[in-house]
């Protein structure tokens, strides 16, 4: 509990030196023409700290990614809290669904290592932990949260945190907009596409006929011509291209662990392939080649 707090205070402390890094950062995300490749770290800096913890987001932050990607979950009595899957017997000392316990439950148990096998002094952080260790400093990708609005959003208001947030899902634009409302206008979302959907073409025309995302995330299991069209169409209108370099599967064999042994050939094809966000497993090795290469 400790380095949970002194985390806390520490972000607290740097808030307002930093305050400025985060409009710089929405500026280049909303700016498809920069040639900067925007860096999000997947559940934080996992290898090095127990995934989407205090320690992990702040390592990542620490590194310089411009985002961090985290996982929301309900706890019994309503609090959002960070866990990617539905129990947390891989990722804590404990065993059942998040949902089955109430917060004060749920912190008597300690989070994993990336290996699973140690356990850290940490229990699972809050959302509004996480945000209040990430205010000013970095962008974050809240995923799930769509199915928690009404838990959510007030822990970002009430952190100060609310326009750092990427939303993202799947759904058609007129559903997504039936489930938001008037709130989707004032907040950061992004379409993601899956390259085998029927529908492709026309949820791809919706989203930008009648929303205009700053970016779409788009996964391929392989190179084909709509993949190349479909990436076309979205820089012809002005989105950036976020593609997963997680699991081979996200973008053509192109990953991160065959990008660690060959950069050029697989984070370097994401790039020349016309992706300008990149989330990421190894976000230390992927900010190096990218100053490399002057994408940073």
């Amino acid at each position: 509990m400790k380095r949970l707090t002194l985390l806390l205070l520490l972000a607290a402390l740097s808030g307002t030196a930093a305050a400025d890094r985060v409009d710089s950062l929405l500026t280049i995300l909303r700016d498809p023409a920069n040639p900067r490749v925007l860096v999000v770290a997947h559940r934080g800096d996992w290898r090095n700290a127990p995934e989407n913890s205090l320690a992990a987001v702040d390592r990542a932050i620490r590194l310089g990614v411009d985002m961090v990607e985290v996982d929301v979950r309900l706890t019994r009595d309503g609090v959002p809290v960070l866990m990617h899957d539905a129990t947390i017997d891989r990722t804590t000392n404990g065993r059942g669904k998040v949902a089955d316990y109430t917060l004060a439950e749920l912190r008597r148990f300690r989070l994993k290592d990336a290996l699973g096998t140690a356990l850290a002094a940490q229990p699972v952080p809050t959302l509004e932990e996480v945000m209040t260790l990430c205010r000013d400093r970095v962008l974050v990708n809240v995923d799930k949260a769509g199915d928690y609005m009404d838990r959510v959003r007030p822990v970002l208001i009430s952190t100060a945190t609310a326009r750092q947030v990427v939303y993202k899902g799947d759904r058609p634009y007129r559903e997504v907009r039936e489930r938001y409302g008037a709130l989707l206008d004032s907040i950061l979302y992004m379409p993601m596409i899956l390259a085998e959907r029927e529908d492709m073409e026309a949820y791809i025309n919706d989203f930008i006929a009648l929303y205009r995302p700053v970016a779409f995330e788009i996964s391929y299991k392989s190179v084909s011509s709509p993949i190349y069209a479909c990436i076309g169409k979205l820089k012809q209108a002005g989105c950036r291209v976020w593609t997963n370099s997680l699991w081979p599967s996200n973008n053509a064999g192109h990953d991160d662990e065959r990008a660690v042994l060959d950069p050029d050939a697989n984070w370097g094809w994401l790039v020349d392939q016309g992706t300008n966000i990149i989330q990421t497993d190894r976000p230390r090795e992927l900010l190096d080649y990218l100053a490399r290469v002057g994408k940073r």
